[in-house]
């Protein structure tokens, strides 16, 4: 059996209260999932950096230990030369020796600088290391903070949230689903989060615009699904007349 357009009003409604009930929820916790997720982020940022300065240490000691083996090649070659310097035969002999020799000293020389240069470069990196690894765990103190404070505030509302949760999904069901597409669309470019209101005192309750007395009729009725023509919220009834029924069935209470 289809629902009736109120019976469609009343579930949409329901749906509204709960969501923004599970919405004042959240709001408690403020900005805290973004900023332990902002956290996480920037701490991962920084472990990234942290391994490509560890690479780059490596790499730097990984050149440091071919500069010195180049060292003792040089070395040895040097030996080699001064051995057969000591059985030329003749000076040009004599001077292409000598030039081998110059030529493997000025290896060692270059090569010893280099060393230098790179154990320098290697000290900056390990101080980088170290600064970016202090700093690493200060943030991470601040992401242990936050996450139990954010822990707290979830742990102090889980109860009443799993509750509303259970009771929005029986609302949804009783929503058809081209309605809740609306809804959740409505909902999504809506900054208070609401895509169903009543109209109080004469005008829209989500952007407070007047909805004239005619179209008040027609939502009194409930024979048609109508949108406010301002901001597109679904109207679901009209307040004032809900609060004057409950004034009289009081009053006939009071009567009896």
């Amino acid at each position: 059996m289809e629902s009736t357009v109120a019976q469609k009003l009343e579930a949409i409604y329901t749906l509204q209260l709960t969501d923004s009930r599970l919405d004042a929820i959240v709001k408690v916790r403020g900005a805290l999932p973004e900023e332990v997720q902002d956290l996480e982020d920037e701490i991962a940022g920084y472990e990234t950096r942290l391994s490509k300065f560890s690479r780059e240490i490596e790499g730097f000691e990984e050149d440091i230990k071919k500069f010195k083996d180049g060292i003792k090649e040089s070395e040895k070659l040097g030996k080699k030369y001064q051995e057969q310097q000591m059985n030329v035969r003749n000076n040009r002999e004599y001077d292409a020796i000598t030039k081998e020799l110059e030529l493997q000293d000025l290896e060692i020389q270059v090569s010893k600088k280099k060393i230098i240069e790179t154990g320098l470069r290697i000290e900056g990196k390990k101080t980088e290391l170290e600064e970016l690894s202090n700093l690493m765990k200060d943030r991470q103190k601040d992401l242990d903070l936050k996450k139990e404070e954010l822990s707290t505030i979830i742990s102090e509302s889980e109860a009443e949230e799993t509750k509303l949760q259970a009771e929005r999904d029986k609302a949804s069901k009783k929503v058809e689903e081209r309605l809740i597409k609306s809804y959740t669309k409505i909902r999504a470019n809506a900054k208070n989060g609401l895509a169903v209101v009543m109209v109080k005192r004469g005008a829209c309750g989500g952007c407070f615009n007047t909805v004239p007395p005619q179209r008040q009729a027609d939502i009194r009725e409930k024979k048609k699904l109508i949108v406010c023509e301002h901001c597109g919220r679904i109207l679901a009834g009209v307040e004032d007349e809900v609060e004057a029924e409950d004034t009289k069935a009081k009053r006939r209470t009071a009567k009896a």
